[in-house]
């Protein structure tokens, strides 16, 4: 492999590669984490998870930060404004099996950002930087952070809030190239993510538009940056961190699997969401986003999808494949 591409050192954690899994809300559970640690992801990032949900002690909070020892080294997101809040939560749940804490300042969500978490955070690098160099402060395991280009195109600021993080303590940090009011829309600015790169020391993951072997290849001669993160490229596809991995040793492009190794991976994917939901339906229904995402671009797929969309168990899942596949 070339090994621009093996290895990605995080404060006194080293990944195997570069190729981080994206934090993202309702998608990055458990058994979708599991799935693509197995398929080569070098790090694994879980949902963000509330600071103030914790202290709170929801139950529904602490069921999001369950990890499994097979998908470390795991990073656990924490979201909100309140430095003493987020340094403290990080403090208390420290001991828990994840190896690297990340925050969250690119969530682009209203109901977050107008409580002034997530990016709502690039407006005020002042409250930025108090907030990561108290959390630094109060663990051990390594900070990380994840920021995005700016909050608008009249407020581009990632390098700059790049620097305050390095100053901070702060062991790497995720650039998304594009603005708050971007969302997911339009075109990443890897420009920003290389102006991120050239402005600071630590590690910088670069996130935005990787879907494929050739964009890793593109950002990194772009950008320069230490590290991969896929977000949306991953959804209904884990094979995308196999398909990368497997192009650097050998300089081949290989596609989605068969429709039978995806269907096989499709059912076993719904088993674990039940497991982990612990009710069918609630699982059954889980999977449902992620079948849509799975079965894009085959044959008869949205035919499948609605009759994906009609079952509530897994029996009917199963028989509804077997007669796909007939």
């Amino acid at each position: 492999m070339n090994p621009e591409y093996k290895g990605l050192r995080i404060g006194d954690v080293t990944l195997d590669n570069n190729l981080v899994l994206a934090p993202m809300a309702g998608v990055t559970d458990l058994p979708f984490r599991i799935l693509c640690k197995e398929q080569g992801a070098g790090l694994i990032c879980m949902e963000m998870v509330s600071a103030k949900a914790i202290q709170f002690n929801n139950k529904n909070t602490y069921k999001l930060l369950e990890i499994d020892e097979s998908e470390r080294p795991v990073s656990l997101q924490l979201f909100g404004s309140d430095p003493d809040c987020i340094s403290e939560m990080a403090k208390k749940i420290e001991e828990k099996p994840f190896d690297i804490l990340d925050i969250n300042m690119g969530c682009p969500v209203p109901k977050v950002v107008n409580n002034g978490d997530g990016s709502a955070l690039m407006k005020n690098p002042k409250l930025a930087g108090e907030i990561m160099a108290k959390t630094v402060k109060a663990i051990e395991k390594p900070v990380t952070v994840k920021i995005r280009k700016g909050f608008d195109e009249e407020h581009v600021n990632a390098v700059e809030m790049a620097k305050i993080a390095e100053d901070a303590g702060v062991a790497a940090i995720a650039v998304h190239g594009r603005t708050r009011e971007q969302y997911y829309s339009g075109k990443a600015d890897w420009d920003i993510i290389a102006a991120v790169k050239d402005a600071v020391s630590i590690p910088v993951i670069g996130n935005g538009d990787i879907f494929s072997p050739e964009d890793v290849v593109a950002m990194k001669n772009h950008t320069n940056c230490d590290g991969f993160m896929i977000g949306r490229g991953a959804q209904g596809n884990p094979w995308i961190f196999s398909q990368i991995l497997h192009y650097f040793e050998t300089g081949e492009i290989i596609g989605k699997p068969p429709i039978d190794e995806m269907v096989d991976l499709m059912l076993r994917h719904a088993a674990m969401q039940i497991e982990w939901k612990e009710d069918e339906l609630a699982g059954i229904r889980e999977f449902r986003k992620h079948a849509a995402w799975y079965t894009g671009g085959y044959h008869n797929a949205s035919k499948l999808r609605g009759m994906i969309n009609e079952v509530e168990t897994y029996q009917e899942l199963k028989e509804l494949f077997e007669k796909f596949m007939s």
